[in-house]
């Protein structure tokens, strides 16, 4: 059955047609959302979108994009490292993805180190965040454009609200971190990206998947639990989910062209806030539309969260290095 959701990712896949200059240089751009098409649809792709046509506007069609959702051009945990070696032009990748070979990135999952979309935002300018752009750039990646995304708890069993209702059960934390605060809670958990959890669900391989508002929606969570724990109000975990860009490649283009690509980043920092905070208010409306019951965290709670991350996660990451230490430490120093 053709649904609007299908309809809309089956469009996403149509290539765009134009007239190329003859000495446009193409650059592909990959993510593992579902593709969208004009207004609507996954808000992460159209960001990529707006991105591209911005960029080819300013640029006089110098540089060109092709963007490729759904993990089609490069597999979702392997974003990263293509980055990194130049083997993929432009992601846009939740950096804890690149966790593995980047410790430090793992503070842009924590949980409870944020508790606004502001606060986030305010690491931009922020020692952190020079530090952060300062250590990707050093691994090979430029930071373009700024997006957080807050989320919400989908449970095929009863409501999560404190960490004493995850015992027992299987959880996608979506960072090391995070599973280590499950973990502390008496939770099994396991690593997948988001794009997996809608079987995860389905089938019981997990009983409660954490994650963004706009992956809830988009990836029909709703289809596979009975409770939702709500993003509005208090949510005791951000993730940082920027539009990357390979160094190899932004340094192999003009100045002029360096400048279009990071000052296009820049501009649609605003509209990926908007659309994020959007997707938290409609998070609700798609579960309990579908009959999911649909509970808030409370301050109260949001302090258990808080208290137990601040043994076991933050205490974890900030052992695994000095250099972590000092990520946190800079985390801290950025209040709400």
């Amino acid at each position: 059955m053709l649904t609007r959701r299908t309809a809309l990712a089956a469009l996403a896949t149509v290539p765009l047609i134009r007239t190329a200059r003859a000495d446009a240089r193409n650059l592909n751009i990959s993510h593992q959302f579902p593709g969208s098409n004009g207004d609507e649809g996954d808000f992460r792709d159209r960001l990529c979108r707006r991105f591209a046509a911005a960029v080819e506007k300013r640029t006089n069609g110098a540089l060109t994009f092709t963007v490729y959702p759904n993990s089609s051009l490069v597999k979702t945990f392997a974003q990263f490292s293509a980055l990194r070696k130049g083997g993929l032009d432009i992601g846009l990748v939740p950096t804890t993805y690149g966790s593995g070979e980047v410790a430090e990135l793992n503070i842009t999952f924590m949980p409870a180190v944020i508790s606004s979309y502001e606060q986030g935002m305010a690491w931009k300018k922020a020692p952190i965040g020079k530090a952060l752009t300062d250590l990707l750039d050093a691994k090979g990646i430029k930071l373009v454009s700024w997006l957080w995304q807050s989320g919400g708890i989908a449970s095929r069993v009863g409501p999560i609200l404190r960490p004493a209702d995850v015992k027992g059960l299987k959880v996608r934390g979506g960072s090391k971190e995070m599973d280590e605060m499950f973990a502390a809670a008496g939770a099994s958990s396991s690593s997948m990206p988001s794009n997996e959890l809608y079987i995860a669900m389905k089938t019981g391989v997990m009983d409660v998947a954490v994650t963004s508002s706009t992956s809830l929606i988009s990836f029909r969570l709703e289809e596979t639990c009975k409770n939702l724990t709500s993003a509005r109000g208090s949510s005791f975990f951000y993730i940082l989910e920027p539009i990357l860009m390979s160094k190899t490649i932004f340094d192999s283009l003009p100045a002029d062209q360096q400048a279009a690509i990071m000052a296009v980043g820049e501009e649609l920092e605003p509209w990926s806030m908007q659309q994020a905070k959007a997707d938290d208010v409609a998070l609700d409306a798609v579960f309990a539309k579908a009959g999911i019951k649909v509970s808030t965290i409370d301050p109260d709670m949001l302090r258990e969260w808080r208290d137990l991350a601040r043994e076991t996660a933050w205490k974890g990451y900030a052992a695994k290095s000095a250099s972590c230490a000092n990520f946190l430490k800079m985390a801290e120093a950025v209040t709400a």
